[in-house]
C-alpha cells in the first residue's frame, strides 16, 4: 500500500475499529513532520496519528510534574488541542516531539502553579506469568514510581524525560527552559537521590530477598541427614 493510499484509508475510517490498524501503517511510513504538512494541507484526520505517538512520552512528562494521573491526561488533552490550533507556528527548528513536549509541559508547569497559589502548598522537594510473579512486577513497579515521585519536581521531570523517554540533553533542556548545564546537573542529583531513595525503601526487602524458609530449610536438611547418614553406614 502505497503513503497516499493510506492517508486516505486513515480519512475515510476515522473513527471505526479498523483504523488502529491503518494507524499503525501510516505511523510507520511518515515522520511528525511530514504528518504536520498533511495536517495543515487539510488531512485533519491524520493528527490522530500525532497523539497515539505521543501520548506515553507526554504523559510521562507531565504526571512527573503534577504527581496526578488524571490531572495529566487533562494537560496531555490540553497540550495537543494547543498544539494543533497552532500547528502552523511549528518552525521546524527543533523537532516536533520536541516542540510538542514543550508545550505540555509549560502547560503543566502552569497548572502547577495554580494549583499552589489555590492551596498555599509550599513545593516539596511479553508471555504469561504466574500469579506470584504478576504480584512482585506489580509491587516492584509501585516501589520505583513512588521512589521516583518523592524527587523533587526540578529533578524528576529532568529524571524522566531524560532517563525514561530517552530524550537528548539538549532536547530536555529545551522543553524545560532550562540550559544544558543545569540539566545534566540536576539529573545526576536525580540519579542520586532516587539512588538514595530506593535503597532506603528496599532495605528490608533486600535482607529478606532469598530467605529460606522453614519449610523449606527443613526438608533440606532431612534429605542432607539422610544422604549423610547414607554415607556413614559401614559397607558391606
Amino acid at each position: 500500500m502505497d503513503d497516499r493510499r493510506l492517508c486516505k484509508e486513515v480519512t475515510a475510517n476515522n473513527g471505526t475499529a479498523e483504523l488502529p490498524h491503518v494507524i499503525a501503517g501510516v505511523a510507520q511510513a511518515f515522520s511528525d513532520e511530514e504528518i504536520v504538512k498533511r495536517v495543515l494541507d487539510g488531512e485533519v484526520s491524520l493528527f490522530e496519528l500525532i497523539v497515539r505517538r505521543h501520548n506515553q512520552r507526554l504523559y510521562r512528562a507531565t504526571r512527573s510534574i503534577l504527581k496526578d494521573p488524571a490531572e495529566a491526561e487533562d494537560v496531555m488533552q490540553e497540550a495537543y488541542v494547543r498544539a494543533f490550533s497552532h500547528l502552523d507556528q511549528f518552525a521546524g527548528e527543533a523537532k516536533f516531539s520536541t516542540w510538542l513536549t514543550k508545550i505540555a509541559v509549560y502547560e503543566a508547569l502552569g497548572r502547577l502553579r495554580r494549583r499552589k497559589q489555590m492551596d498555599d502548598i509550599p513545593e516539596g522537594l511479553s508471555g504469561s506469568v504466574n500469579p506470584e510473579e504478576s504480584t512482585y512486577k506489580r509491587e516492584l513497579h509501585s516501589m520505583i514510581e513512588a521512589a521516583i515521585d518523592v524527587l523533587p519536581p526540578l529533578y524528576r521531570s529532568v529524571f524522566l524525560l531524560r532517563e525514561v523517554e530517552e530524550m537528548s540533553g539538549a532536547e530536555v533542556a529545551d522543553c524545560l527552559g532550562i540550559t544544558e548545564e543545569t540539566a545534566k546537573t540536576r539529573l545526576h542529583r536525580a540519579r542520586r537521590m532516587l539512588r538514595d531513595e530506593l535503597k532506603a525503601s528496599l532495605g528490608d526487602a533486600i535482607s529478606a530477598a532469598f530467605s529460606y524458609g522453614s519449610a523449606h530449610c527443613d526438608r533440606m536438611t532431612t534429605a542432607t541427614m539422610q544422604r549423610i547418614a547414607a554415607l556413614s553406614r559401614p559397607r558391606p
